[in-house]
């Protein structure tokens, strides 16, 4: 399709995108009411999904119902405005109630992933100064011995739990919360989360309430879902918790909830059964999904969409084979919300780029500045992805920690712009398209090579199951790339391999920037929201021969 990105579609989208952040700006906004109580009652807000396939609709009246009840229960354990309430929950019915009922409070809300350790737990829970977590009984060895209060959720009908409040059955039939909310505006702190730590320890990042516009413009114009709309992200994360939660809550879009841990072979059988019309996912999951494939012919999927991080091509020319669909990038971060992406929106589509992951979303500008200044870099250069903030009006960070005032190195020194911490370009297409993040980009004999090119080049190989590139110090280049490849069986002549990678790449990308060292792994680092951590892997690296085979 055409480049759109000054047409009337575009200027509507854009308009819309205003709309919807004037309100979140009111005084008188609040969560509760933006993201529940101004829709339908009888409108379907989820329909939660069980590992049997078991559907339940809840209705925004009925969550509505729970969340008050869910308020009066944490106020009754002592909770008030400011509070920070975690949950350490598997999926399930009970936590968008939850969520709903620390906001009725004016508490603010900590997401926590179910799949880290105890001590993750802990230490982000003291990050936070949680005063109280709610978790289930699977989770419950993680947080039973922390100084916090501890709830329990997601339990059978009728389960005792001796020492512990049971959330699920107040939220079945206890008490409603009458009160109102006690904090109102745009600057209300609603979430506290930590950044997934892929290049050193975890932020602490504070949302006001103006953040979740942006998640709500990326619903509407970002995904323009259809009839059957699900994202299969976990909820501890901010993508998850704003596409499959909040994001569709604001937008009066019902969302498919799936209850429990991912599983490709179940995710399969949600899209055939439910007859899934949108769908997203990491691509992480797609690569799942594809290693899986049972065959089902998915007639209803017309929309599938990514982010978290780098989309390479094998993905999307998997679904275009298999289904006649591209895989629509986006690109967002803990800290800004998505603002980039390639829409699904009828009056910003455009045809999909491999190795591209979009343009600027309405409401957001995105752009490259030189590596060594702050001025802009030419179209094509290859520079630090920052975001306009005069241009940008939904952008709302202003630091890390709960004040939101260490800022560090983020911004340039005149405040005007966002730095990413990535690299790419922009060309006269206007689309964004991705290098590395600033620190694993690889100096080799006066080149600068971004990993994800040559980490495109290598998946595309038969061989290669998953692959990752660093830099690796050289005396005489001074870095050079190291790729650790993970192959799909245990190479006959691992010697020929690396040969054949090498070659590979010099030929399908660019013969300076081959993997001069390869090691084959079983498996990659990874954070526990599946990003890979290259950090631990430049750390275990170490010089060697060109071609070594580890």
């Amino acid at each position: 399709m055409a480049h759109t990105t000054t047409s009337d579609g575009a200027v509507r989208a854009y308009q819309r995108s205003l709309e919807i952040r004037d309100a979140f700006n009111r005084d008188d906004a609040s969560a509760p009411w933006l993201v529940c109580d101004r829709h339908p009652v009888d409108d379907v807000a989820f329909l939660f999904v069980t590992t049997d396939l078991h559907v339940t609709e809840m209705t925004y009246g009925e969550l509505a119902e729970r969340s008050r009840r869910a308020a009066h229960f944490l106020a009754e354990q002592g909770v008030g405005p400011g509070d920070r309430i975690a949950s350490l929950l598997g999926k399930g019915p009970d936590l968008p109630a939850l969520i709903l009922g620390i906001w009725r409070l004016g508490a603010v809300y900590v997401p926590l992933f179910t799949a880290f350790a105890a001590s993750a737990v802990a230490d982000r829970m003291n990050d936070a100064d949680v005063k109280l977590v709610a978790t289930d009984g699977e989770q419950l060895p993680k947080v039973r011995d922390l100084p916090v209060q501890v709830v329990l959720a997601n339990s059978a009908p009728n389960a005792h739990h001796e020492g512990f409040e049971d959330l699920t059955a107040a939220l079945a039939h206890g008490p409603e919360w009458t009160g109102p909310v006690p904090e109102t505006g745009p600057q209300t702190p609603i979430v506290q989360m930590a950044t997934s730590g892929t290049t050193g320890k975890p932020k602490v990042v504070v949302h006001p309430l103006a953040y979740a516009a942006g998640w709500q413009s990326y619903i509407e114009i970002g995904l323009a879902p259809g009839d059957k709309y699900w994202c299969g992200a976990d909820p501890g994360w901010a993508y998850g918790l704003y596409t499959l939660i909040v994001g569709p809550l604001a937008a009066g879009i019902a969302s498919i909830f799936t209850c429990g841990a991912f599983k490709p072979e179940l995710t399969w059988r949600v899209l055939e059964e439910l007859e899934v019309s949108d769908y997203a996912a990491a691509p992480t999951a797609l690569r799942a999904l594809r290693t899986c494939d049972p065959g089902v012919a998915l007639p209803k999927l017309r929309r599938l969409s990514t982010a978290g991080e780098p989309l390479t091509p094998e993905v999307g020319a998997w679904t275009r084979e298999r289904f006649g669909v591209d895989v629509h990038d986006h690109f967002g971060q803990t800290e800004l919300g998505m603002p980039a992406g390639f829409a699904h929106h009828p009056e910003l589509d455009r045809r999909v780029v491999p190795r591209a992951m979009g343009q600027s979303l309405p409401g957001w500008s995105m752009t490259v500045l030189r590596t060594l200044s702050d001025d802009r870099a030419p179209a094509g250069e290859v520079g630090r992805l920052a975001v306009d903030i005069q241009a940008s009006p939904f952008f709302t960070f202003t630091g890390y920690g709960v004040a939101r005032d260490v800022p560090g190195s983020r911004f340039t020194a005149d405040g005007t712009h966002y730095l990413t911490g990535d690299l790419a370009s922009i060309r006269d297409d206007g689309l964004i398209r991705f290098s590395a993040r600033d620190d694993d980009v690889i100096l080799m004999a006066g080149y600068r090579i971004g990993p994800f090119e040559v980490e495109s080049v290598l998946i595309s190989h038969p061989a290669v199951v998953e692959c990752a590139v660093v830099a690796t110090p050289d005396e005489v280049r001074g870095e050079v790339i190291h790729a650790y490849v993970v192959t799909a069986s245990t190479p006959d002549d691992p010697a020929a391999l690396v040969q054949e990678l090498q070659d590979w790449v010099r030929t399908r990308y660019a013969a300076h920037a081959y993997p001069r060292l390869i090691t084959f792994a079983t498996s990659l680092p990874k954070t526990p929201s599946g990003k890979i951590q290259r950090a631990a892997l430049r750390a275990a690296a170490a010089p060697a021969s060109d071609g070594d085979v580890r």
